[in-house]
């Protein structure tokens, strides 16, 4: 089942991110990457670099992306989607309930397809089956959501320095990827993040679900 847009007014109530930052408000931009430094190796990462792409990088194929980055295959090129569950009981309105959140942000590969549903059965599986199956219903955030609740525009998000503290579920292919290092938004439409896999874990600490095909 594949991701669809839902409307949805942008919540006020998400509780922020001990390192967030306005990056979509003019020459902010040109710190980006020195501020998102300091929060990687500030929290023990180390095995990161950041790289800046061309304007057109989303009109080429993956290959020419893979290319750019000097990744080792197509399937290390990722991306950070904002997700909110529709359907949530009218209590759940932000992120103050990691295992219940009104949103979630998804770490997937460009190859791959995203499953809802797998997605869905985690969470409820999550909660000890109290909470109905039907309460989980997660599509695409709207952009505007997706801005308020990251600081990041489209095709710029990153799980690392986000205005929010949002709940990240970083797909489990990306975990078996060989080697494990991969590369995702930047904070910049811009500028690639490629991070080594166990630091990324050890400091985002987020869900690892299964929850994507070929």
């Amino acid at each position: 089942m594949s991701v669809a847009l839902g409307a949805l007014s942008p919540a006020s109530k998400c509780r922020p991110s001990l390192f967030s930052f306005p990056l979509t408000n003019g020459d902010a931009s040109s710190d980006v990457q020195a501020h998102l430094s300091n929060i990687l190796r500030s929290n023990g990462v180390n095995d990161f670099i950041f790289k800046r792409v061309a304007s057109d990088y989303y009109d080429w194929p993956l290959e020419s992306r893979r290319d750019a980055l000097d990744a080792a295959s197509v399937h290390h090129l990722c991306k950070s989607i904002v997700l909110v569950n529709t359907q949530a009981p009218a209590n759940v309105i932000d992120c103050s309930d990691r295992n219940n959140s009104k949103y979630y942000v998804v770490v997937v590969q460009y190859t791959a397809r995203f499953n809802a549903e797998t997605v869905k059965n985690f969470l409820y599986g999550l909660n000890n089956g109290k909470i109905s199956k039907k309460k989980f219903n997660l599509r695409l955030a709207p952009e505007e959501t997706s801005i308020k609740l990251t600081g990041y525009e489209h095709n710029a998000v990153t799980c690392i320095g986000m205005q929010t503290d949002i709940p990240v579920i970083l797909d489990e292919a990306i975990v078996n990827l060989n080697p494990d290092f991969f590369w995702l938004g930047g904070g910049e439409v811009d500028l690639k993040l490629g991070i080594r896999t166990s630091e990324f874990i050890n400091f985002v600490k987020p869900f690892i679900v299964s929850c994507s095909g070929t």
